[in-house]
């Protein structure tokens, strides 16, 4: 995580749901998520910082609960192990402010060129449909 911003910096632009989920690693429920079912041509940013992270047409419906792409804007997003949950998955998180996005999950058959699903947490995502993708 970065050390830019502390907890009260952070808590102080970001909304509750948001620092549970950005800072703390927390997951929105499945489902409930306003960028799930969202269609615009635009880029998705950090909603932490700003970055850039997902262009709309790596956007796919994998029927998961959250939004699901099958690639980042390079060097957008970091990767790292997590085993908070009693298995290994990989998480995925702002590689400019470090706050947490989701998991992605390889090999599931989905038809994407990448054969992967960035599955991100619609509270950790802005939509910037002023850039089109």
């Amino acid at each position: 995580m970065s050390d830019s911003k502390s907890d009260s910096e952070w808590r102080a632009i970001l909304s509750p749901e948001q620092f549970r989920v950005l800072r703390q690693k927390g997951t929105e429920s499945a489902g409930t998520g306003k960028y799930e079912h969202h269609k615009g041509e635009g880029i998705y940013t950090c909603a932490g910082c700003g970055t850039p992270l997902y262009k709309s047409t790596t956007k796919f419906d994998s029927g998961c609960g959250w939004p699901a792409f099958f690639d980042a804007i390079p060097g957008a997003v970091k990767r790292q192990d997590d085993r908070s949950s009693g298995m290994t998955r990989t998480e995925i998180t702002c590689a400019a402010c470090g706050g947490h996005l989701g998991h992605v999950f390889k090999g599931e058959g989905f038809n994407v060129p990448t054969d992967e699903r960035h599955c991100v947490n619609s509270v950790s995502l802005n939509f910037n449909d002023k850039d089109k993708a």
